[in-house]
């Protein structure tokens, strides 16, 4: 058995793992109790890693050989890298040649290692001679980028994790820590535990498990976050609690701000934001506090906006104005949403950046740049970002993509658009380990990347902490490095671009990228001329590291100078937006969307395995009980979600954490999960087929966190359900085989399911009963058309029943069924296959529509706790006998049921029901 210390692919915690491994297998993981981001924590999705990797279920879903495709409409062919990168070479050399530089695009991903980002932005802005080369981070930190700059000058986080126990307040805004950050939420729990005198303010429009841990919660209604910060700074200064020598000494700006928020007064921003004149002059208080130290926690409610970067800069504003900044326990940090979006900020990894926080607009900057890479210069005009990249493929613009390491016909907002970029560019490339994301059908090229387990190199996360990424296994089959990928295809790009010429990318380990990636660094902000692989195999370590330094910084900007032109920080006089799409008669509910506990962006990997899904099974829209009510709707009523750009069905559940005329659905549910036609014919593309591409115009970043729908019944009277255990290597065929008959469907959707076996789930509806080959089909796939295999069918009603019976011991068992016209029977058939009850006293009345179990079928309900497998019920049950307070209660619990032992992530909802049932008592 072999150990590997690495870092985990998930979000940018960064929390240090430990990877068991035996030969080409990945046997487990656990966290790495020596790593400073973690101290061994790891949540549910970092804990349920060694799964994911296990084969051969996620090989199956891996792209292990080069393919090509000869049309869109057919399918991929296996080629040798050799005649894959040279297809490409000559395809993006022609396209330059005739239209130039700027008809190509590169659209990459924060979930590549840094030495990945660094050759992708040299091959575009140093080689091709374009900017467009943008990521995914647009999607998720662009605004943090453009709000630390237009404040403090640089692209630099000042705090870091340790601050949560010098913190006196915790301000956490537009973020549900708890689901998108865990271990650092369990870092709060303990400092909250430690000094219960701590103030926590929790602003965002849904009540989460984060808001329910608030001592102060405003539930600010969606998009009014400019307004609070000024509110709330209108209030410090008519109290008298901003720090005027912090702001004379060190600021600039401060009179024109100040002015701007005169108008702000508690009565109309209370109003304004839908919250109580009395909690905002609470939070504002606390927040100025000259006793105490505030730290501010924020992501995407403030980046994904219209007006992300003022959002951001209006945070920063309250900062500057107490001098809540560059001491322990207090700064604005913004936690990164990707493993590594901030090594892609570091490298200039986006199409308005150039490596080590140069400013493209600065020629002396794009002078250094251009003598580091060898090049005459680099071009000054910023590229094409990740809506207007898109936006340029679908007019025409832009003729070839290159995508690595991401999911854009998943992730990218107004799916129609996007799907029609990738429909009209000319050549499409994919670089990436997993062949079932949507995007991969739009690939003339694919390409196989190694992933997690296999990578060798170095991220950075939130708090500025680079650490090593190892390979614990060897890369299979054919895959390859992403760095070496675009190594290969660069020089042979050079033969058409560059003939005769030296190369620009004389790497062949990805220690040699670093080390170039290192040097553009010298004298600047972020300056890790110290750093070294082998220093890194000793320990993770923060920027900056300069040669000569023997640690890294961890607070910045404690002597009040700032990396700016006279080093002052600047207030920003920002005015309050509404949202880009504002509500009204016709699409009156405002759209969220967000992060699931246990799921991560498009679920390429952790949609791979059951287990992952027990904490919230199936795709849902969540709103208001009293809008369900207004409304007619029950809980579980299919629904058409429509905003202005499509339209999507989905269950609906009723949720106490949304407020009325809101709604939710989790960002994860692309149509590899969810999908369906119009009544057009059309395919509609998941949860983003609703979202705008509206942006914000100093960041670029896309305002995912509002859309304006509307929410009608959907009015779908047949009905389909098919549930099937399976064997390991027929799990992901089979869902992929489902997912291609989606489309048959006006709602369908497709997910695994189980903890210890493999199961796939498929629901579908329709306005109609479809043909009977369609239903045989599906049953067929589930593996249910065996002889031994019961069936029933009325072809006059258009119902249709299989079940799959087997003997386990003494018991028999159901395997598999299909309920198609009537699922009435789902209540007591579905936990019968699911929770592996006996199935032997139901007979053929499995067969019977309409037919009543003999014997009362108990479910085990919703799960809360993934490591112990542990369900609400069961919780709530044991909850009847503990007795004390909430900790002694939360105590017992755990003593008894064992969750939220280990990895922690469910204590925020074990809290929650622990403090109902002390409630209602």
């Amino acid at each position: 058995m072999l150990e590997t210390r690495t870092t985990c692919p998930y979000c940018g915690v960064g929390c240090g793992v430990i990877v068991e491994s035996d030969g080409a297998q990945i046997t487990g993981v656990r966290g790495d109790p020596e790593h400073p981001a973690n101290f061994g924590r790891l949540c549910t999705k970092g804990s349920t890693l060694h799964h994911t990797a296990t084969r051969p279920i996620t090989l199956q879903a891996r792209l292990l050989h080069p393919a090509q495709r000869l049309s869109r409409q057919s399918a991929p062919q296996p080629v040798s890298w050799d005649a894959a990168l040279t297809l490409a070479a000559e395809r993006f050399s022609r396209t330059i040649r005739e239209h130039g530089a700027d008809a190509v695009g590169f659209y990459i991903s924060g979930q590549l290692l840094t030495e990945d980002y660094y050759v992708f932005n040299k091959l575009a802005k140093g080689l091709v001679g374009t900017n467009n080369v943008d990521t995914n981070s647009r999607l998720c930190m662009s605004s943090a980028v453009a709000g630390y700059k237009a404040t403090l000058g640089a692209d630099a986080p000042p705090a870091c994790y340790d601050d949560v126990n010098h913190a006196s307040t915790l301000f956490i805004t537009g973020s549900n820590t708890a689901f998108a950050h865990p271990i650092l939420f369990r870092r709060i729990e303990d400092a909250k535990r430690a000094n219960p005198a701590m103030k926590v303010i929790v602003a965002d429009p849904r009540r989460t498990e984060t808001a329910e841990f608030a001592d102060l919660y405003l539930p600010i209604l969606p998009g009014t976050d400019v307004a609070l910060y000024h509110g709330m700074l209108h209030v410090m200064l008519w109290e008298g609690l901003v720090d005027h020598a912090y702001i004379n000494a060190h600021t600039h700006g401060f009179e024109a701000l100040r002015n701007r928020v005169r108008d702000y007064t508690p009565k109309e921003v209370a109003k304004l934001c839908g919250i109580t004149e009395d909690a905002l002059l609470q939070a504002a208080r606390w927040f100025a506090d000259s006793k105490g130290r505030t730290l501010s926690l924020y992501c995407q409610g403030l980046n994904q906006s219209s007006s992300g970067t003022d959002k951001n800069a209006a945070l920063i504003n309250l900062h500057l104005a107490t001098g809540q900044i560059g001491k322990a326990g207090a700064g604005p940090f913004s936690l990164t949403g990707q493993p590594n979006a901030m090594g892609g900020r570091e490298v200039g990894g986006l199409a308005n950046l150039l490596s080590a926080h140069r400013d493209m607009g600065k020629a002396e900057h794009r002078a250094e740049v251009a003598r580091l890479w060898g090049v005459d210069d680099v071009p000054a005009k910023p590229g094409k970002t990740a809506v207007e990249m898109f936006e340029a493929a679908a007019d025409g613009e832009i003729k070839a993509l290159w995508i690595a390491c991401t999911n854009p016909a998943q992730s990218m907002p107004d799916q129609a658009a996007v799907h029609r970029a990738l429909e009209r560019a000319e050549f499409v490339v994919v670089q990436e380990a997993f062949s079932t994301t949507a995007t991969c059908r739009y690939a003339d090229l694919l390409l196989p990347a190694t992933t997690w387990g296999e990578k060798d190199g170095t991220v950075t996360n939130s708090e500025r902490r680079i650490s090593r990424v190892r390979p614990a296994v060897p890369k299979p089959a054919e895959t390859r490095h992403d760095w070496d990928i675009v190594v290969d295809f660069a020089r042979r790009l050079e033969r058409h671009l560059r003939p005769g010429l030296p190369t620009l990318f004389p790497y062949d380990t990805p220690e040699s990228v670093w080390v170039e990636h290192r040097e553009s660094t010298r004298g600047r902000d972020l300056d890790i001329t110290g750093l070294s692989y082998a220093r890194l195999e000793q320990s993770p370590a923060q920027w900056p590291f300069r040669e000569g330094d023997t640690q890294g910084k961890e607070r910045l900007y404690e002597d009040g100078i700032f990396p700016t032109a006279d080093g002052r920080a600047r207030f920003a006089d920002v005015s309050y937006a509404p949202v880009a799409e504002p509500r009204d008669a016709r699409y009156p509910f405002s759209l969220n969307t967000g992060r699931l506990r246990d799921q991560w962006h498009g679920m390429s990997r952790t949609g791979t395995i059951g287990r992952l899904f027990g904490h919230v099974p199936e795709p849902v829209v969540e709103m208001n009980a009293q809008d369900l009510a207004r409304l007619r709707l029950s809980e579980g009523d299919l629904v058409h979600v429509t905003s202005r750009r499509g339209s999507v069905v989905l269950p609906v559940r009723a949720s106490d954490q949304v407020a009325g005329t809101q709604a939710f659905i989790g960002m994860h549910w692309g149509e590899e999960f969810v999908s369906g036609s119009s009544a057009t014919g059309s395919r509609i593309h998941g949860v983003n087929a609703l979202t705008t591409p509206a942006y914000c115009p100093k960041s670029k970043q896309p305002e995912f966190k509002h859309a304006a729908v509307k929410v009608l019944k959907a009015e779908l009277p047949w009905r389909l359900l098919g549930m099937a255990w399976l064997p390991d290597d027929k799990v992901i065929s089979a869902r992929e085989q489902l997912k291609s008959l989606m489309g048959a469907f006006a709602y369908a959707s497709c997910v695994p399911f189980g903890r210890n076996r493999g199961g796939v789930l498929f629901r579908a509806a329709g306005y109609e009963a479809p043909p009977d080959d369609l239903v045989i089909q599906i049953e067929g796939m589930l593996g249910l058309g065996g002889a031994e295999v019961l069936h029933y069918a009325d072809k006059r009603r258009g119902q249709r029943r299989t079940m799959r019976l087997a003997q386990a011991g003494d018991q028999t068992r159901l395997e598999g069924f299909v309920l198609a016209g009537d699922t009435s029977a789902e209540s007591w058939v579905k936990p019968l296959l699911q929770d592996e009850l006996p199935a032997q006293a139901y007979g053929r009345l499995l067969l019977l529509p309409g037919a009543r179990a003999p014997v009362a079928v108990q479910a085990r309900g919703r799960q809360v706790c993934t490591c112990f497998n542990v369900t609400e019920p069961e919780i709530l049950s044991t909850l009847q006998g503990c007795e004390g307070s909430q900790d002694q209660q939360l105590a017992q619990l755990q003593g008894s049921l064992k969750c939220g032992t280990n990895c922690g992530s469910c204590i925020p909802e074990l809290k929650r029901l622990v403090r109902a049932q002390l409630s209602a008592a």
